[in-house]
C-alpha cells in the first residue's frame, strides 16, 4: 500500500497530552487495532519533546481514507500529510524525485524485495534489479547458507509465478512433448544435492583497472541443499530424437537489454554431455523449504560445478535442439575476453575456478596473542578440494586441515590452528588446490567483463 508521513502540530496551550481524557482518546485512536479498523497500518510514531509535534508513518490504500482517520488530530491542531517511500523504494526507483518504478504484472515489488534482502542481512549492490551478496564472515556458519542470506543475482524483475497454473514445457527434438505441473514434478523420482553456487562476477571489484558490471566483493557465493528431479529423468520421459545434442533453458524473467531492439527472456544453453556430467537437477526445494520467489519459485535449474549463470531460475521451458544456443546471455555476456600479445582471445564462462576464502577472522579484526583458529571455505567446479594452504605475513605456506567430507559440488571447510606470538599487523592469505591440480593464482588474469576472479584471498588483522 502507499506510504505516508503525517505531521501533527499543536500549540503549547492546547497540548492534548495535558488533558488526560483527550490524551487517552488520541492514544487509543492511534493504536494498531484502531488503525486496522480504518484500513491503515501505523509503521512507527514519535513525539518531538518540547516541540509539540507528532510524526507517524502510515500505510493506507489512499490519502482520502487517511485524512478521515486524522479527524481527531485535526481538531487538536494542524495536520500535514506527505506522500512517502521507504529508502529501498527510493533507491529502486532511481532517486528521491522519481516516481515509483512500475511493477510488471505478476512480479515482486522491487522495494519490498530489497527491504527483505536488507533485513535478512545481505549487502545490497543494486535495488532494481535486486543484487546482493553475503557478508564473507557469515560464510563461517553451517554446512549450508540460510535461505534469506543466500546471495541474489538478477538481470530483470523477479516474477511471481502461480504454482497452480505453472507448467514446465519440454519441447523440440523430443518424441513426446511434455507439460509438467509442480505436482507432477514432485511425484517423479527426486534427489537432494548440496551444491555451491557462485556468480561468475564474484570478486569483480578487485580487478584493476576496473571493469563494467555489478561491483561484487567476495560474497556472491553460497551453498544450499537443493531437492528436485534429476534433469535426465525428465529427458528420458520426453525421449530424445536422433541428432539431439543441445538444450535451451528459458526462465520466466525477461525485459529490455541495452543495445537490443526488443525485450528478451533470460535463456542459457548447455550440451547434453555437459548436463549428464554435471548431474543437473530441476530443483523445487532449497534447504528443505519450497523455493522462494527470489530464488526461482517454483522451479530452477541447478548445474553443479558451473558458475550460477547456468542455473536458470523460474524455469518454464526446455527446448531440445541440434545446435548451440547463441542468445544474449550466451554469446554477448558471460565470456572471458582477453587481449594476449595484442590478440583478442575469448572463451565461454563454464566451470567455477578453484578458490578459498578466509571467513574468520574477519577483515580488520583485533586478535589476542596466543592460539588462534583461522577458518574458511574452499571450492572448485572441476574437482573436490585436495588442500588449502595458509600464509601469515607472507611467510611460508602451511597446510590447513580439511573439515568434513570432500564433495565436488559443494564448498569444503578448512581450518588452521596457529600461535600468534608477535603483536602488530597480521596479513592472512589462503590458497586452494583441487584434485584436478588447479591452484589459485597470486593475481587472476584481467578480462574485460570481470569474470572468474580467483586471486588468492588476503585479509588483514591486528594482533595485540
Amino acid at each position: 500500500m502507499p506510504l505516508f508521513v503525517v505531521r501533527h502540530q499543536h500549540s503549547p496551550e492546547t497540548c492534548p497530552a495535558r488533558d488526560p481524557a483527550m490524551g487517552a482518546m488520541l492514544l487509543n485512536h492511534l493504536s494498531r487495532p484502531s488503525a486496522a479498523r480504518h484500513g491503515l497500518t501505523i509503521k512507527a510514531e514519535a513525539v518531538v519533546r518540547g516541540a509539540h509535534s507528532l510524526f507517524f508513518i502510515a500505510e493506507a490504500a489512499d490519502e482520502a481514507g487517511l485524512q478521515e482517520f486524522l479527524t481527531p488530530f485535526r481538531m487538536a491542531g494542524e495536520v500535514e500529510v506527505m506522500a512517502a517511500s521507504t529508502c529501498a523504494g527510493v533507491v529502486a526507483s532511481g532517486g528521491c524525485d522519481m516516481l515509483p518504478t512500475p511493477v510488471p504484472v505478476a512480479s515482486l515489488d522491487p522495494a519490498d524485495a530489497c527491504q527483505d534482502a536488507i533485513e535478512a542481512g545481505l549487502l545490497v549492490h543494486r535495488a532494481h534489479p535486486l543484487n546482493g551478496e553475503t557478508w564473507v564472515p557469515e560464510l563461517a556458519g553451517g554446512a549450508v547458507m540460510p535461505n534469506g542470506r543466500f546471495y541474489l543475482r538478477n538481470h530483470f524483475d523477479m516474477p511471481c509465478v502461480d504454482a497452480e497454473r505453472y507448467r514446465l514445457s519440454v519441447d523440440g527434438m523430443v518424441e513426446r512433448r511434455l507439460e509438467l505441473g509442480l505436482r507432477e514434478l514432485r511425484n517423479l523420482r527426486s534427489e537432494s544435492l548440496v551444491v555451491t553456487l557462485e556468480c561468475a562476477g564474484n570478486g569483480r571489484s578487485l580487478f584493476e583497472p576496473a571493469v563494467p558490471g555489478e561491483v561484487w566483493g567476495l560474497g556472491a557465493v553460497s551453498t544450499a541443499e537443493w531437492t528436485g528431479v534429476p534433469l535426465t529423468e525428465v529427458l528420458e520421459r520426453a525421449g530424445l530424437r536422433p541428432g539431439a545434442t543441445e538444450l535451451l533453458f528459458r526462465g520466466a524473467d525477461g525485459g529490455l537489454v541495452e543495445g537490443l531492439p526488443a525485450p528478451i527472456r533470460y535463456e542459457r544453453g548447455l550440451c547434453l554431455d555437459q548436463i549428464r556430467e554435471a548431474g543437473a537437477l530441476l530443483a523445487y526445494e532449497m534447504n528443505g523449504e519450497p523455493l522462494s520467489s527470489p530464488h526461482g519459485f517454483p522451479l530452477r535449474l541447478i548445474v553443479p560445478g558451473w558458475y550460477a549463470v547456468a542455473s536458470v531460475k523460474w524455469l518454464t521451458e526446455i527446448v531440445v535442439t541440434d545446435r548451440p544456443f547463441e542468445g544474449h546471455y550466451q554469446t554477448d555476456k558471460y565470456w572471458y575476453q582477453w587481449v594476449r600479445d595484442g590478440r583478442e582471445e575469448g572463451e565461454p564462462v563454464t566451470l567455477m575456478n578453484v578458490r578459498a576464502l578466509v571467513a574468520s577472522p574477519g577483515e580488520g579484526t583485533t586478535l589476542q596473542r596466543g592460539e588462534t583458529a583461522i577458518r574458511g571455505v574452499a571450492w572448485s567446479g572441476a574437482a573436490s578440494i585436495s588442500r588449502v594452504d595458509v600464509s601469515l605475513n607472507d611467510g611460508p605456506w602451511r597446510q590447513a586441515r580439511l573439515v568434513g567430507e570432500r564433495r565436488r559440488s559443494a564448498w569444503q571447510w578448512w581450518e588452521l590452528i596457529t600461535q600468534l606470538e608477535e603483536p602488530g599487523p597480521l596479513a592472512i592469505r589462503a590458497r586452494a588446490t583441487d584434485m584436478a591440480g588447479r591452484t589459485q593464482p597470486e593475481s587472476a588474469e584481467w578480462n574485460r567483463l570481470g569474470y572468474g576472479n580467483n586471486s588468492i584471498h588476503r585479509i588483514t588483522a591486528e594482533v595485540i
